[in-house]
């Protein structure tokens, strides 16, 4: 797997970037829309940017609109245009569902781990960020991700997801 690994201390500062990016976009106690995010305003994080358009008919449904290029090393493969079950194996899409609902249900940005076992990789993991984007500043229509590969969290540290 051939990914950028970044220490926890600046995986957590671009984080803190991107989400005080994402807040200076709000209106109002509004959420911001995608018109309102430009890519050109973080750069140096587009690599492991993605953007994951929220389906609310029939059923809630969840599909990568965009991912970054530094995101094909995680993943060994393009996952543009894929849905959960495409991408992960069933516990990893019920673990991203369950973390993608409550960011749609609550209207605010989440952000954990996830052990990359699921690829046979379980001494990484992505340390992620999920926020809530809005076309009508309300309801959530998609929501932006950044993903930073690093080093496996230490034991008593939750990861939000158990290794299958």
């Amino acid at each position: 797997m051939q990914a950028h690994h970044n220490g926890s201390a600046s995986a957590v500062r671009a984080h803190e970037e991107l989400f005080a990016y994402w807040a200076s976009r709000r209106e109002g106690g509004r959420l911001p829309g995608r018109r309102s995010i430009h890519p050109a305003d973080f750069k140096r994080h587009l690599p492991t940017v993605s953007l994951i358009d929220v389906r609310h008919e029939p059923v809630r449904d969840y599909r990568l609109r965009l991912a970054g290029t530094g995101l094909y090393g995680v993943y060994g493969r393009e996952i543009t245009g894929l849905r959960l079950e495409d991408v992960y194996d069933d516990a990893s899409v019920d673990y991203w569902r369950g973390q993608l609902d409550g960011v749609v249900q609550d209207r605010r940005p989440a952000v954990g781990f996830h052990s990359l076992s699921w690829r046979g990789a379980s001494h990484l993991s992505l340390l992620w960020l999920r926020l809530p984007l809005a076309g009508d500043g309300c309801n959530v229509d998609m929501i932006l991700g950044y993903d930073v590969l690093v080093g496996a969290p230490s034991e008593d540290r939750p990861t939000g997801i158990r290794a299958a």
